[in-house]
């Protein structure tokens, strides 16, 4: 199992949910509002009046051959609009209960 943590624009939130729905990645928490800035590119996401948009994330704790399919999807969406953030962290999971 993997964690993917999925920092990304709110106006991605209901295409993240329908990809999760297709790819039958059922359980997620999802963070509706976020703050935060890229490391390279990209404005900051603030949600004030000199930056007004706001980041959502998703975390879910995945099948280790469902995390590949994910991330391509991911790298797909971010590349058709690169500018409005989208980003995934993948790490082991040790222990679940």
């Amino acid at each position: 199992m993997k964690t993917v943590f999925i920092p990304f624009n709110q106006a991605y939130k209901e295409r993240l949910i329908d990809l999760f729905d297709h790819s039958n990645i059922r359980g997620f928490t999802l963070w509706d509002t976020v703050q935060g800035r890229g490391t390279h590119r990209g404005e900051p996401h603030y949600g004030d009046h000199a930056w007004p948009t706001l980041n959502s994330a998703l975390l879910a704790v995945v099948e280790d051959e469902k995390v590949e399919p994910l991330l391509k999807h991911l790298h797909e969406i971010d590349a058709a609009m690169e500018a409005q953030g989208l980003h995934a962290y993948v790490w082991n999971v040790e222990v679940m209960i």
